[in-house]
């Protein structure tokens, strides 16, 4: 796959799952495991720089999940 149908498999699984919208970095190996990890990691900082995905952080864990999207959304101020 190309890296724009990569994306896609990423925004497309994402927004599937109901109830959770932050995942660890580990999720997104599971959904391009054909890649390797450091590859998914390279397009998951992509996305994040291009505003699509963003972190999140607890301040011991860091997730990533769609901009906008999710409980903090709501609060959080850019």
């Amino acid at each position: 796959m190309g890296e724009e149908e990569d994306k896609q498999t990423i925004l497309e699984t994402l927004q599937k799952k109901k109830g959770k919208s932050k995942f660890y970095l580990k999720d997104f190996y599971k959904m391009l495991p054909d890649m390797k990890a450091r590859a998914v990691k390279n397009l998951v900082n992509k996305m994040v720089g291009e505003g699509t995905l963003e972190y999140w952080s607890s301040g011991s864990t860091t997730l990533i999940g769609l901009k906008g999207v999710g409980k903090q959304a709501h609060t959080e101020e850019d």
